[in-house]
């Protein structure tokens, strides 16, 4: 049985995250504000993604720029090497600089320009 599609909300998330440019992140609340939902949902969202799926999850990360704890253990550890690869830099406490690596969105996904964002 194939698998389920994703929700339009998902779909909008996924829509989203597939703007944030390597080497850049965002964070669940950012893609949360963009589509008036939480950033718990943007976290159920990535946490759905299909495997092998197109969607750069591992540039999504939460608002202290860390990156969440995952329940399989692995995950975490998988984003961070992700992450690296594409030159994101950590601190001594496993933080990404938001103001060096942040990614926030210029326009909302209706097409309809933020004013209150801009692009780094």
């Amino acid at each position: 049985m194939p698998p389920k599609p994703p929700s339009p909300l998902y779909r909008t998330i996924y829509d989203l995250a597939r703007q944030v440019p390597p080497g850049h992140v965002t964070t669940y609340g950012q893609i949360a504000s963009q589509i008036g939902s939480t950033a718990r949902t943007v976290g159920f969202a990535m946490a759905a993604l299909p495997p092998g799926s197109d969607t750069p999850w591992q540039r999504v990360i939460n608002s202290q720029g860390k990156i969440s704890p995952r329940t399989d253990g692995d995950g975490n550890i998988l984003q961070r090497d992700l992450l690296e690869a594409e030159g994101i830099q950590f601190d001594q406490k496993g933080r990404v600089k938001l103001e060096k690596y942040g990614w926030t969105f210029s326009e909302c996904p209706d097409g309809s320009k933020n004013e209150r964002d801009k692009h780094p």
